[in-house]
């Protein structure tokens, strides 16, 4: 079951990706970035891949990845900034977001302030969730969007590098193409496992509340 969701998904991305270009990358990364557990760890380096065919620009796919960062963070922000806290806990359960992510989310805005907004936009996780928290706090738009963009513009870059360099190592060195053709069990039972780790851990903290 978990396999066919990740197929599922990672064929979803490539689609909205292949179909939609720059505007497909743009709705993707605001999806991650409105507290909605869809990976940017999928999404940016296919869009890398598609640099490296010479289907898309790396800085283009960068800043689009960016701004949709900007606009799914106005969900997740103005979520906080009305709901607050239990509304959060009411609908997070739907997009399996639970009070832990909420909870590290608020630790990491209250130690570091506004400055957290672009320090987690670096970081795995919490970046997809301190906007709420930004919200929450009634942080000023304008340091919130410039935050977010700055520090999301990196992120978007450094995967999207990663898929354009791994596309070209693909071809043209039979070394990495051989250390992938020979990982792909453990690969995949390695991504399958954390991903049902994943989907167990928020399934079991929804059903403690």
């Amino acid at each position: 079951m978990i396999e066919k969701i990740l197929t599922f998904l990672a064929t979803w991305i490539i689609w909205v990706i292949s179909s939609g270009g720059y505007l497909g990358i743009v709705l993707l990364m605001a999806i991650e970035s409105a507290c909605i557990p869809l990976p940017s760890e999928i999404i940016m380096p296919f869009a890398g891949y598609l640099v490296w065919k010479g289907e898309m620009n790396l800085l283009l796919v960068a800043t689009a990845g960016a701004i949709g960062c900007n606009l799914g963070s106005i969900v997740a922000y103005e979520i906080g900034k009305h709901g607050g806290r239990p509304l959060a806990e009411k609908w997070g359960r739907y997009v399996l977001v639970g009070p832990g992510e909420l909870d590290t989310a608020d630790r990491f805005f209250q130690r570091f302030g506004g400055i957290a907004v672009l320090i987690a936009r670096l970081l795995p996780l919490i970046r997809s969730f301190i906007a709420f928290p930004a919200g929450v706090a009634r942080m000023p738009l304008v340091p919130f969007h410039i935050y977010t963009f700055i520090g999301s513009w990196p992120w978007c870059f450094g995967l999207a590098w990663l898929g354009a360099t791994l596309g070209e190592k693909w071809d043209s060195d039979p070394r990495v193409k051989a250390a992938f053709h020979s990982a792909d069990v453990v690969i995949a039972v390695v991504l399958l496992a954390l991903a049902g780790f994943f989907v167990w851990h928020r399934l079991h903290g929804l059903r403690k509340r």
